[in-house]
């Protein structure tokens, strides 16, 4: 038995959400790790928002074969959101940091320098609030979808269970140390846990590949 069309499509939305989530989860760490030309990393920083968004409607197209929910649709639509305000965040962060050292380039003066220092503690909480903005996105959309693996066949309950008490732990930190991420405060960051938490899910999706036409088929 051969899949219809609209199955057909389905299957290209999860590939490309695969490849959109392989993508994102080298490009981060590669900014962190890496020290690369600025318009390079420009670059980079501009596409993994993107890439975010794309992958969770992947994410979304591979668990509803299973089940579709309204839960689902509004984890995707919370991930999307989330996407959104990370490219947002991204940007204005490094816009920030470019224009200050600009800046700082230019002072000959200690005591221009240290005014300069005072601004960008003052400016960083623009985008430290864009961080938290993005998390409660996030960790909404990744409650959501990993309650939504609860009872899916190839996801299953570990990484349903994992999923949501990643989520559950990163947002109660970020509150309690807001607006300063929890690092900051001598706390864990769970969000590199969160990336390999999709990481992980997307590999799983990859191995369910045989499943996943089967499931289309019948």
């Amino acid at each position: 038995m051969h899949m219809n069309e609209e199955n057909q499509f389905i299957v290209k939305w999860i590939k490309v959400g695969v490849v959109a989530g392989l993508l994102a989860s080298a490009i981060y760490p590669l900014m962190i790790f890496v020290s690369l030309p600025f318009h390079l990393t420009l670059i980079l920083a501009a596409s993994i928002g993107p890439m975010l968004a794309i992958s969770s409607i992947g994410l979304f197209h591979f668990i509803k074969i299973h089940r579709k929910t309204v839960s689902l649709q509004i984890a995707a639509l919370f991930n999307i959101i989330a996407a959104a305000i990370f490219n947002m965040m991204l940007i204005v962060q490094m816009a920030i940091r470019k224009g200050i050292d600009s800046y700082f380039a230019e002072a000959s003066e200690e005591a221009t320098k240290e005014l300069l220092r005072w601004i960008l503690r003052g400016v960083n909480k623009v985008h430290l609030g864009l961080d938290i903005s993005w998390d409660i996105f996030l960790v909404a959309g990744t409650f959501l979808f990993a309650l939504n693996m609860l009872r899916h066949p190839k996801l299953g309950r570990v990484m349903s269970l994992l999923g949501m008490t990643i989520a559950c732990i990163l947002i109660i930190l970020n509150l309690y140390t807001f607006p300063n991420p929890p690092s900051d405060a001598g706390f864990l960051d769970l969000g590199p846990f969160v990336g390999l938490w999709y990481l992980a899910v997307t590999i799983m999706i990859l191995r369910s590949w045989k499943w996943l036409e089967s499931a289309l088929k019948s």
